[in-house]
């Protein structure tokens, strides 16, 4: 059942040429937030994510790094306690799979996602500016280095806050018909067809075994 599965994000700060390794095989998304990384062998800049179903090597930078790690894992996994957010993947059936998506979202000053939803659950991480997230019948203000779970079946509106551009990086459960597809779905009609401000990239689109 999906409800064994938890999503994770983890923050490794790594000081220059620090490194760590993870033995247990996981399907995993690393983000490189801040510096740069050698992972498993390979150099890893600013602004690029790095997927594995395997174990992990990294090795910060000679400026040090800051990593973002989204986990899938059964249950709740070892170390989840270390984990700056952990939730359980309960809106989304195994089926014939999952994908693994790691992607960005860009809003301009005051510039707002209309009430949507999405096709699968995720974990958001703010990596600029600031945002109010309302669903479910709360609000909440994030800044830069929070992060946030959204289930993809409660509607979500978001707006970026006034003083600058905002961006999160997210991690997204989703069906493998998805791939190279847009995930997001409009509550209301009327909002459909409005121009839409927001801007994506992708960096990780991949299939995992369960």
């Amino acid at each position: 059942m999906a409800g064994n599965y938890q999503l994770r994000l983890l923050c490794d700060r790594l000081e220059p040429g620090a490194q760590f390794e993870i033995g247990q095989a996981r399907n995993r998304i690393l983000y490189v937030a801040r510096g740069s990384a050698r992972v498993d062998g390979r150099e890893q800049g600013l602004d690029t994510a790095w997927f594995t179903a395997g174990a992990l090597c990294c090795q910060a930078g000679p400026d040090g790094a800051e990593l973002w790690r989204w986990e899938l894992c059964a249950g709740a996994g070892d170390g989840a306690t270390g984990a700056l957010i952990s939730a359980p993947i309960t809106t989304l059936e195994p089926g014939e799979g999952w994908l693994m998506r790691c992607d960005s979202v860009a809003l301009p000053p005051e510039g707002c996602a209309y009430r949507h939803t999405h096709q699968g659950p995720g974990i958001r991480c703010l990596l600029e500016g600031g945002i109010r997230v309302e669903t479910g019948g709360k609000a909440a203000d994030y800044g830069p280095g929070e992060a946030w779970f959204e289930d993809g079946v409660t509607p979500v509106f978001a707006q970026a806050a006034a003083a600058a551009p905002m961006r999160f990086i997210r991690v997204m459960i989703l069906p493998r018909a998805l791939k190279g597809e847009r995930s997001i779905r409009y509550v209301d009609d009327a909002d459909r067809d409005k121009p839409k401000r927001q801007t994506y990239r992708i960096y990780i689109d991949e299939f995992v075994e369960l």
